[in-house]
Order: structure tokens, then sequence, then C-alpha cells
């Protein structure tokens, strides 16, 4: 994949959630909701201040992310659906990250 953000913007894949409830009821694509949890993919180097400077983001590939229901843009590359967004769409970090949450 050849994707590099430009400035602001930052690459996300949806984090796949979970088709059986905790009853142990399925749940069907049809009505799942789409979830807003994501891993960051890439990053831009960073938005440019009223000062002429780059400032860089919080946020790095790799770190797992909440962002809001409508945020950001759908797009497909290499057959993969992936979310760009600007860094203040996202509403927080979830702590671990992507590597604590595929352990749980």
């Amino acid at each position: 994949m050849k994707l590099r953000p430009l400035h602001d913007r930052v690459l996300i894949r949806r984090v796949e959630q979970e088709a059986k409830t905790t009853g142990g009821i399925i749940i069907p694509d049809t009505a799942q909701e789409k979830p807003m949890e994501g891993d960051v993919i890439a990053v831009g180097p960073g938005a440019r201040g009223d000062d002429g400077e780059v400032h860089p983001l919080d946020v790095k590939a790799g770190d797992r992310v909440l962002f809001g229901k409508w945020s950001g843009t759908e797009i497909r590359l290499d057959g993969e659906e992936l979310m760009i967004m600007k860094e203040s769409d996202i509403m927080g970090l979830v702590e671990g990250g992507a590597a604590a949450a595929k352990t749980n």
C-alpha cells in the first residue's frame, strides 16, 4: 500500500466488531453498526501553524483510536476499506494500542 497522508490527516483501518453478543446471539452483518474504533496505519507530517512551523501529530502508526460515527472519509485502497480523517476528528487513544487488543 502506497499512501502517505498529507498535513494533519490520519489513515485508519476500522477494527472488526464481534458478530456475537455476550449472551451468544449472533448479529448479522446488515444489523451491525460500523465500529468507531480503529488502528492508525499512517499519519501525515503535521499541521502548519500560524507561525509557519509544522506541529507534529499526537497519534502515530500502530495506535488504536476512537473517532466519531460520521468522521472522516471512507476510501478503498488495494481492495481494503480504510478511513482518512483529520487528527481533530479523533476523540482519544485506546490504552495499549493494537497489540494489547489482540491479546484480550
